[in-house]
């Protein structure tokens, strides 16, 4: 959903986001997973690609089916219809399922998903996206796994214009990005410390949208956090009053 937000602009040397500098530096940026977790990792992304692709059917099925609903069309195809969200519905599960065994495989793998599960607003969809990510760079510091999804703002510069406006830079992988949308706006309305940062920064003249970038950031920095240190959430200690800096767009 936040691709469908902002169109993509080219980046100069000089305004390259943290992803650019890091992937031009490394041909692939490196993680210290061993073998066995690489094999783990790629499976995981598989099932959540698959996921995804069955989430979109889903939606467009669900979508036919309240258009004919509304205007009282085919029963025939209604009822086809329905069977269809039915079925796809339960696919998703089972391949949730899926992915939730692969975790709990591992000791290690089920602390992460569970200290980042602790973020009030992060569903388990959420945590294996970002538990995933954690994963597939193991090295990467703060600044560094927020680029990684895409979300870090880049300098905009309109030809020979001297003014300049901030966007994400999108280089990262979209999987992320997708699914952390939906999980910040849960947060928004049920996180308190959450809520009170969307509103102070709303409060302070930024566009919605720039706002709830903002939010999907801060999540990925405390879930960041929390795998890092093998720690739950904890809103005391997770006040948001410092740190993102957030760039007008």
């Amino acid at each position: 959903m936040v691709d469908l937000l902002f169109d993509y602009y080219s980046i100069s040397s000089k305004k390259r986001s943290p992803y650019h500098r890091y992937h031009a530096e490394k041909p692939i940026y490196q993680t210290n997973a061993s073998g066995a977790n690489n094999r783990v990792i790629e499976e995981m992304k598989e099932l959540m690609s698959y996921y995804r692709f069955i989430v979109k059917q889903r939606v467009k099925a669900l979508n036919h089916l309240e258009s004919l609903t509304a205007k009282e069309g085919s029963t025939y195809v209604i009822s086809v219809l329905k069977k269809r969200v039915i079925s796809l519905k339960k696919k998703e599960q089972e391949i949730l399922m899926q992915i939730k065994k692969i975790i709990t495989k591992d000791d290690v793998l089920q602390r992460g998903f569970e200290h980042i599960k602790s973020i009030i607003g992060i569903g388990d969809v959420a945590a294996i996206a970002l538990l995933h990510l954690f994963m597939r760079y193991e090295g990467a510091n703060r600044a560094q796994i927020v680029s990684l999804t895409g979300l870090d703002p880049i300098e905009r510069s309109s030809g020979t214009s001297v003014r300049s406006r901030m966007k994400i830079s999108k280089a990262g992988d979209r999987i992320y990005r997708g699914t952390l949308f939906m999980s910040a706006m849960v947060a928004i309305r049920h996180n308190e410390e959450i809520k009170a940062f969307f509103e102070r920064l709303k409060a302070s003249g930024k566009h919605t949208t720039i706002v709830q970038i903002a939010v999907i950031r801060k999540l990925i920095v405390i879930a960041h956090s929390l795998y890092k240190n093998n720690n739950d959430y904890d809103p005391e200690r997770h006040k948001i009053h410092s740190g993102h800096k957030v760039e007008a767009a």
